[in-house]
């Protein structure tokens, strides 16, 4: 069976990933943030003080990727990273006051890319769950 790129459910999905991004670019550019230091800020804002490997679990990334952008947003003034005292091999992330407060500079998003994308609070939702039971059938299960 033969498919051409519009026919492959994966092409969809990872060019609607793309036009996802270049969304959220307007709307982060004046905040000066990229879309994944938004994620990362989106993670801290629902639960403070995550060590690395708890966001990395979260955002589904590795900590080679993560590190970098961890230090970058360090850099802006947005989180802080810390040893924990517990564990010293744990590494925490906290919000910075400016970290905190770019919470309320960033409540406008999530609702002008539903504007954008056309969806009701309620289709979005479905079309969330969706995609996120296709991801899980799609992880390998661990033993």
């Amino acid at each position: 069976m033969s498919l051409t790129l519009p026919d492959m459910l994966c092409f969809s999905l990872y060019s609607a990933n793309h036009a996802m991004q270049a969304a959220y670019k307007p709307l982060l550019d004046p905040l000066g943030l990229t879309y994944p230091q938004y994620l990362v800020l989106t993670a801290l804002w629902q639960q403070d003080g995550q060590t690395v490997g708890m966001l990395g679990r979260a955002l589904r990334l590795e900590s080679n990727t993560l590190t970098p952008l961890l230090k970058r947003m360090e850099g802006q003034g947005l989180i802080t990273r810390s040893r924990d005292k517990a564990d010293e091999r744990q590494v925490l992330i906290a919000l910075t006051p400016k970290g905190q407060a770019m919470q309320s500079r960033a409540a406008h998003v999530p609702g002008c890319l539903l504007d954008r994308a056309g969806l009701t609070v309620d289709q979005a939702s479905a079309l969330r769950d969706t995609i996120a039971a296709l991801r899980e059938r799609l992880v390998p299960a661990r033993p």
